[in-house]
């Protein structure tokens, strides 16, 4: 009862959406009222793309609600440019109405793939269904400077432990696509033997999203030397901490 409510409505049209907003509820915004709808639009682009109106009381609750174009979460699903919103939508969350975009459904899904890669590379061969779980749900924290380590892991675990048959809902569809698991349902376990071959984890790397193999290549390729992407991929595929440099990226 006492937590805030989170929401996120990703609208088509942010200008017109603060515009209408701001006539039925002006009092969610901070001084930033004073500038009008499309200067709250402007402001909204920056960062995460993400605009916040907080501590908003609502129905004997406090929320917080952000608002996000749909264009900048498609963006953030699929490459993760910032991988704030693209990171929530990676745990189990309540979508309380969706419209018929088959771009965003695509990209949902697409953000969830690239989760399941991205936890594969950094798992050991053979781990738990749990152990799958907390690296995704840990996957948003560990680029998150706000978040020392040790708070990192009991975080992760309160979201992961009381919510494994909604991650199971979440991910299930993809687990069963995947040749490397072998997902036993009616035991409600998971049991995966992930290619740790170079081979193998190229194949991986080169499926992770744009912004993570950028990050990838910068830290492993010094400055100047202009190699491409799937050179230096290919590099890190051979490297025996490949999990600790995509940890890293």
């Amino acid at each position: 009862q006492n937590n805030m409510l989170d929401f996120v409505f990703a609208v088509d049209d942010s200008v017109t959406w603060h515009m209408m907003n701001l006539l039925k509820n002006r009092s969610h915004y901070s001084f930033l009222k004073v500038f009008g709808p499309k200067q709250i639009s402007s402001i909204q682009s920056y960062g995460a793309g993400i605009y916040y109106n907080t501590l908003v009381p609502c129905n004997g609750r406090m929320i917080k609600y952000g608002v996000i174009s749909t264009d900048t979460l498609i963006d953030d699903l699929l490459h993760w440019k910032t991988l704030y919103v693209a990171g929530r939508l990676q745990k189990p969350v309540k979508i309380l109405t969706q419209n018929e975009n088959s771009r965003l459904q695509a990209a949902l899904v697409s953000n969830l793939k690239s989760a399941v890669t991205a936890a594969f590379l950094m798992l050991p061969e053979s781990f738990s269904e749990e152990d799958l779980y907390m690296q995704i749900a840990g996957l948003s924290y560990s680029g998150d400077f706000r978040m020392v380590i040790g708070e990192d892991r009991s975080k992760v675990q309160n979201i992961v432990k009381p919510n494994v048959p909604h991650f199971q809902k979440l991910y299930s569809n993809i687990l069963q696509d995947c040749p490397q698991v072998v997902y036993k349902h009616h035991l409600g376990r998971l049991e995966a033997s992930i290619d740790k071959s170079p081979e193998g984890q190229f194949t991986q790397l080169m499926a992770l999203p744009r912004t993570l193999q950028q990050k990838i290549t910068s830290l492993v390729d010094p400055p100047g030397k202009n190699r491409d992407v799937e050179e230096i991929l290919l590099q890190v595929a051979h490297d025996p901490d490949c999990g600790f440099v995509v940890h890293q990226g």
